[in-house]
């Protein structure tokens, strides 16, 4: 979000407003108070006695919570004060808002507050795209309470406002009359309650309440308490480290279609809410740290595997979903997300993250749960996947008006391109998905034969993981330039040019050793590597742009994925430049990896440039610095045991991990001895 805003958010429920406190959306500020994909505050304006605030100092005091320090206009430079107002809100189903004035005058003072309020009740996606209502609006007052309404058909939602002090009450808002003592106070409080089809939704924080209590699961404090503890001679590591931990503990999210769940939501402002693709990854990402995440995640998930053939949603059986909403569009079917399919990756990491839960938990209960949707995420990656029998999985949206044309990571409309700039044409198989593929084969065929008890399966997808990695790397290898094709297009030719998506070839293991070192020099090489990351696409490609989404730009979970990778081949000295590379972006953030920035070189910025659109908090950029931890003490679970190598940039000297979570019970990882931890 941009550096004018202030987010705060809470499960389902988030808001986005300038920093004086005011909402007031537009289509190119997307200002709001959300709850379930609706915005059920549009406009949002405290002025005093007719003019705006202006703003003293903000912030977010907890994930959930922001305070704003105001003062009415001054008039000159060197204008005093004598009012100052403070507004505290906080977030949680409802909305609370505490609003206080100061006298800090020797003379008595009467103030007109306005506290003007509306609602558009945009869906999400009409946000996004500037989309007209369909539905009427109506307004009422009844016992000193403001309730703005929405209505099409059945789909009906309300936000009810009232003020604890008297006001005079109309349909634009609240008007409060405030007389002061010198050197005294005022305060009210506003409360704001949606109301949608289970009703008026309780408001859960409120009066200063700091302590952060999750519907179901873990408070924030017992969260952070569970995680490893970090120690590092380099500072900056644990502000990265304590600011991902809250932020994955901000982003779960629940539903009424998992009410006893959590798990990670995809980012804020545009991505609350299950994404499949994004929760997986993430879930791997924190796995040694907050491994209840990924279990979670995996039996959502399983519990909406598709079981039907449905084009509208781009489902087929065996499917992972891509992502759900709950807003008006989607009611009526004008989007798809209920929940859409639309991804070809999520299924095959869906079988990543099975088996890597059960290497480092030893939950091997869950595999057995999960059987019955493994195999069917296997079936459909030799049955749907593979559009064309070639061995590959492909994918083409079969809904035009609504499916996303690129259901791979790199999900923008013009993320496949061939050198000289031109858009792939679909079926489009992606070079990292046929490596997600092979690894979930080859970890599907381990649980297969060691928990499954199904040696025959085993044998067969141990088979055909070996024939697709020797396929692969005839068919999608480029001698002349010296790495892999982003992907194959619809007439089987190889999209030549040169991305990150190669480092997620090196996580996935479909490389040969002897073609390893090429795609490491790439990766840390000039095109590639800006200096604060590695590029999504190189610098020299005809479509390369260092401020487009997905052709330039720098992806923290692409980098710690690439990193994991080069330590997977033994670069340990490439992956901890690229590790520190991007935890030293961080700082530039607030300690807060966005979801993406500008794939600038180093030399030209010194600092990393912000993309104007990018979610933050973001889920798998939040749990980026974990995985990255990971690579730096080389943590990999052997057995009934935790092995740890580390391997630090110069810039890191100690790095000590505490209480890591595991089948070992909690164990210690640190920079020294080099062995197995116990």
């Amino acid at each position: 979000m941009a550096k004018d805003t202030i987010s705060i958010l809470d499960g389902s429920t988030f808001l986005v407003a300038d920093l004086r406190g005011d909402i007031d959306a537009s289509p190119d500020q997307p200002h709001g108070f959300f709850y379930r994909d609706t915005r059920f505050l549009s406009r949002w304006q405290l002025t005093a006695n007719g003019h705006p605030l202006d703003v003293l100092s903000t912030d977010e005091t907890q994930y959930f919570a922001s305070k704003h320090f105001l003062v009415p206009p001054r008039g000159t430079v060197t204008g005093k004060p004598t009012i100052s107002i403070h507004r505290n809100r906080t977030i949680g189903d409802g909305f609370h808002e505490d609003v206080t004035v100061l006298n800090h005058d020797t003379e008595p003072i009467e103030l007109e507050l306005r506290l003007d309020a509306g609602s558009d009740f945009a869906d999400l996606f009409e946000v996004k795209d500037a989309l007209a209502k369909k539905g009427e609006r109506y307004t009422r007052i009844e016992e000193e309470t403001l309730a703005l309404g929405y209505r099409r058909d059945d789909f009906v939602r309300e936000t009810r406002i009232r003020c604890s002090k008297p006001a005079d009450v109309d349909e634009c808002g609240f008007t409060l009359r405030v007389r002061l003592e010198p050197h005294d106070e005022w305060n009210t409080c506003i409360f704001v309650q949606p109301v949608t089809d289970q009703g008026a939704l309780a408001i859960k924080h409120r009066h200063g309440d700091e302590e952060a209590r999750p519907n179901i699961g873990m408070s924030l404090d017992e969260f952070l308490a569970s995680a490893p503890r970090l120690e590092t001679d380099w500072d900056p590591l644990e502000h990265v480290y304590e600011r991902s931990l809250v932020d994955l503990a901000a982003l779960r999210f629940t539903s009424e279609l998992f009410p006893d769940q959590a798990l990670p939501a995809a980012g804020l402002p545009w991505f609350m809410t299950v994404f499949g693709r994004d929760s997986l990854i993430t879930s791997f990402q924190a796995l040694p740290f907050v491994p209840e995440l990924a279990e979670t995640t995996l039996r959502v998930l399983a519990a909406r595997q598709s079981a039907e053939d449905d084009p509208f949603r781009d489902a087929e059986p065996g499917k992972i979903l891509h992502e759900i909403r709950f807003g008006e569009l989607t009611r009526f079917q004008e989007r798809p997300h209920s929940p859409y399919f639309g991804t070809a990756d999520a299924t095959p990491l869906f079988l990543v993250l099975l088996d890597e839960v059960e290497r480092w938990t030893g939950n091997a209960a869950l595999v057995r749960d999960l059987e019955p949707n493994a195999r069917a995420a296997l079936e459909w990656i030799d049955k749907w996947g593979d559009r064309d029998g070639d061995g590959y999985v492909e994918y083409e949206r079969r809904n035009a008006e609504t499916g996303l044309e690129n259901q791979c990571w790199k999900d923008s409309g013009d993320s496949i391109r061939f050198a000289d700039g031109a858009i792939a044409k679909g079926p489009i198989a992606a070079c990292e998905i046929q490596g997600y593929v092979y690894d979930a084969k080859v970890r599907a065929a381990r649980l297969a034969r060691e928990v499954w008890g199904d040696a025959a399966l085993a044998d067969r997808l141990e088979a055909e993981a070996e024939e697709l990695k020797e396929r692969f790397n005839a068919d999608f290898w480029i001698e002349e330039r010296g790495f892999y094709a982003l992907a194959l297009d619809g007439e089987k030719r190889r999209v030549d040019s040169l991305t990150s998506n190669i480092g997620h070839l090196l996580w996935s293991g479909i490389v040969p050793d002897d073609r390893a070192e090429l795609l490491a020099e790439h990766l840390v090489g000039d095109a590639l590597f800006s200096g604060w990351g590695v590029r999504t696409m190189a610098e020299g490609e005809a479509g390369y742009n260092p401020i487009r989404y997905h052709n330039g730009t720098v992806w923290p979970h692409d980098n710690s994925l690439i990193a994991h990778g080069l330590a997977r081949y033994g670069f340990r000295d490439e992956a901890a430049r690229i590790s520190l590379a991007t935890l030293e972006a961080a700082t530039f953030f607030r300690y807060r990896l966005p979801e993406v920035f500008a794939g600038y070189r180093r030399t030209r910025t010194s600092f990393p440039v912000e993309y104007p659109t990018a979610s933050t908090p973001q889920a798998w950029a939040t749990g980026t610095p974990l995985l990255l931890l990971r690579v730096l003490l080389g943590l990999e679970p052997e057995g009934d045991d935790l092995s740890a190598d580390p391997h630090l940039p110069d810039k890191i000297e100690r790095i000590e991990l505490t209480g890591i979570p595991g089948r070992w019970g909690r164990t210690d990882a640190s920079t020294a001895p080099k062995e197995a931890i116990a």
